[in-house]
């Protein structure tokens, strides 16, 4: 993942903390969706850099 390539995930990633929390979610729901995103951001990244 390039530089370009990560600050848009960064940027999404807060934008979704954010959004969850307007929505009124609990922290524990929250952390939960957050370490699903985090994970599936882990595996496509290592995804990437093996194709390339």
């Amino acid at each position: 993942m390039n530089a370009e390539q990560q600050l848009r995930v960064d940027f999404l990633y807060e934008q979704q903390l954010t959004n969850l929390k307007l929505q009124g979610k609990r922290p524990a729901t929250i952390d939960a969706y957050s370490r699903v995103v985090r994970r599936i951001i882990h595996h496509f990244n290592k995804r990437l850099r093996v194709s390339c």
